[in-house]
């Protein structure tokens, strides 16, 4: 029979954004292909370091030791390398202990195409313009940005923050926010009944609420069970525009376990207190921290995003009259 992948929450990862890929990537662009494939090979047996998402998906492919009848998660490497160069990434990834199976190597080009034919929730990378692709077609993605990595073993919560507005939900709110802060309270009060429609990690969002709730019976069956994930919502947004967001996730069903409003307060004075294995934002701006250490990952979604890429594209083609 074949595999129901169908009936798994599924996240795909590059190799970029898994381990510390800094040294293959200079031999490949100072040196070529070739050079890269010889230098590869001759690090075969040296694993590969920590990359930025390793701690999130260590913790996130824990849920199976937890629920081994329903073994719900998989993790998926969708990578640009070869086979024959993907060959020490898989060797990195038994060395580090990761449950991790399926893959595919597509050897230079891009894998956001192969997203959903994993049934994937959420692809990670390292490399902008295949995440860009993604979200251009529909498809769930974020790129992972540089960032001092932890990996606290003792420390299994899996904590997971996201950002509200073209993240979770669309970014309808945010087109209407580009008038002026009134407007916005304005039309987010007339609406405080209708839910928005979902963003582009709305079904990673939901996902995760499934699991919680098979801890939630886990804790029933057992009050000692310690509960793995956490998730909280750290937005931009302040009364009265707070009460869509929880009309939001109350027509979806679900919730999270912290909602920060901060009214225009920096974010990093939350996550550096909250220490989230990932932070999901569409804005960049936003995806700062003082010591540097929160794994951020931009997900460029929405009218933000759109007039970064029309400013970037403007100076491209005056680039080119020049």
């Amino acid at each position: 029979m074949p595999y129901p992948i169908e009936e798994k929450f599924v996240i795909a990862v590059a190799s970029s954004a898994l381990f510390d890929l800094s040294e293959s990537d200079k031999v490949f662009r100072e040196q070529g292909p070739l050079a890269y494939r010889d230098y590869q090979a001759a690090q075969l047996d040296t694993p590969l370091e920590k990359g930025v998402a390793f701690p999130f998906v260590r913790r996130f492919l824990n849920m199976n030791q937890h629920f081994p009848d329903e073994l719900p998660v998989e993790v998926v490497l969708l990578s640009r390398n070869s086979a024959i160069t993907g060959k020490r990434v898989f060797r990195s990834i038994h060395h580090h202990g990761l449950e991790i199976t399926r893959a595919a190597f597509l050897e230079g080009q891009s894998p956001y195409s192969y997203i959903p034919a994993f049934n994937a929730s959420l692809f990670l990378s390292a490399n902008e313009q295949d995440v860009s692709q993604a979200i251009d077609n529909g498809y769930p993605a974020g790129t992972v940005l540089p960032s001092v990595v932890m990996d606290d073993i003792v420390d299994a919560e899996l904590r997971i923050a996201f950002d509200f507005d073209g993240v979770i939900a669309g970014d309808d709110a945010e087109k209407v926010y580009k008038g002026g802060l009134a407007g916005f309270h304005q039309f987010e009060t007339a609406r405080a009944d209708i839910p928005h429609n979902p963003g582009p990690l709305a079904d990673l969002f939901q996902k995760l609420a499934v699991i919680q709730k098979l801890e939630d019976q886990a804790v029933e069956k057992s009050p000692e069970y310690q509960r793995i994930i956490r998730t909280a919502i750290v937005t931009a947004r302040s009364a009265p525009a707070h009460e869509r967001v929880i009309t939001t996730l109350e027509h979806w069903g679900v919730s999270a376990n912290e909602v920060f409003f901060l009214g225009g307060m920096k974010k990093a004075r939350i996550l550096d207190i909250l220490k989230p294995h990932i932070f999901f934002d569409d804005q960049q701006t936003h995806l700062t921290s003082s010591a540097g250490n929160i794994p951020m990952v931009h997900v460029p979604f929405g009218v933000t995003n759109q007039i970064t890429k029309k400013a970037e594209l403007s100076i491209a083609e005056e680039t080119e009259i020049e």
